[in-house]
């Protein structure tokens, strides 16, 4: 692949993650905690790592402003992922991943201000239905719920995620995308114990087939998405890309749900998907 075609990468890690999306939950169905799929998750991101890394030599970016900055990236990536893991287990996840779901616009607004990043009518058009559907893949209309500490936890994780976006394009333009993951997949480790810490060993926990091995090859698509976004973020501009990834990846976990279960979706996934697919294809039209 061209290594200026940050639309291929954009659209392959929209497609790892969109897969990833519809089968994550499995494991845990079969009494696997979600806690523990986090240190699945986290040693999936040595392999990649480890092929990026030899890609370039072994050469990691060793100076004072690429540790800072990639270690600020994968805290804010992981300390996300262990942060939402306490929120569902406080508030009703049909609002939770809503509030998460907006944080391309917290990267969007930066890059516009900070990075003086600019894009066409196509570009604008894209991001505005992009950021419309976001929240609409996981709305449900229900009574009874009430702002507690999981409405102040998700937008904690959704300032985290979004400023991590940005600190990926920011870091870019002095560091190797192989560099930046290599910093991620270090703090993803160094998140284990606090996984672990987290999870109720009071309950079983299933080690079977279905458990930790399904999971695993579950979150090697998750932890190669993650590679792909760094470069996607290396080449493209941040306020298409983050928009593009966000939104498409949920429209493929919504269409192969949708696919497996052999139903039609409500009223908001339909038009999630309708404002998702509609954005996905501008911003892909505009031209850098």
């Amino acid at each position: 692949m061209n290594s200026g075609n940050w639309l291929g990468y954009a659209l392959l890690a929209t497609a790892a993650w969109g897969v990833w999306g519809a089968f994550t939950g499995v494991p845990s169905e079969h009494g696997f905690p979600d806690t523990l799929t986090y240190v699945v998750w986290a040693l999936t991101m040595i392999l990649p790592a480890a092929w990026a890394m030899r890609k370039v030599g072994w050469r990691l970016k060793r100076d004072p402003r690429s540790i800072a900055l990639g270690l600020a990236i994968g805290v804010l990536g992981a300390g996300g992922q262990l942060l939402l893991f306490h929120a569902v287990t406080l508030g009703p996840t049909y609002l939770i991943f809503p509030i998460v779901s907006l944080s391309p616009a917290v990267t969007i607004v930066l890059s516009f201000l900070l990075l003086g990043e600019r894009t066409g009518r196509l570009g604008i058009a894209g991001i505005v239905l992009a950021i419309v559907s976001l929240p609409l893949f996981d709305y449900s209309p229900e009574e009874g719920a009430h702002v507690g500490l999981w409405f102040f936890f998700s937008l904690g994780i959704m300032a985290a995620w979004g400023l991590q976006a940005y600190y990926i394009k920011l870091a870019n333009a002095t560091m190797d995308a192989e560099s930046i993951f290599a910093y991620m997949t270090l703090t993803a480790l160094l998140f284990i114990p606090a996984a672990c810490y987290l999870t109720d060993f009071s309950k079983p926990v299933y080690l079977g087939l279905s458990g930790p091995y399904l999971s695993a090859a579950i979150q090697m698509l998750n932890a190669v998405g993650a590679l792909l976004l760094v470069y996607a973020f290396r080449y493209g501009k941040a306020i298409v890309v983050s928009p593009l990834i966000n939104a498409g990846a949920p429209l493929l976990t919504t269409a192969i749900a949708l696919g497996l279960a052999g139903t039609l979706p409500g009223a908001y996934k339909l038009a999630a998907a309708v404002f998702a697919l509609i954005g996905a294809v501008l911003l892909s039209l505009q031209p850098e």
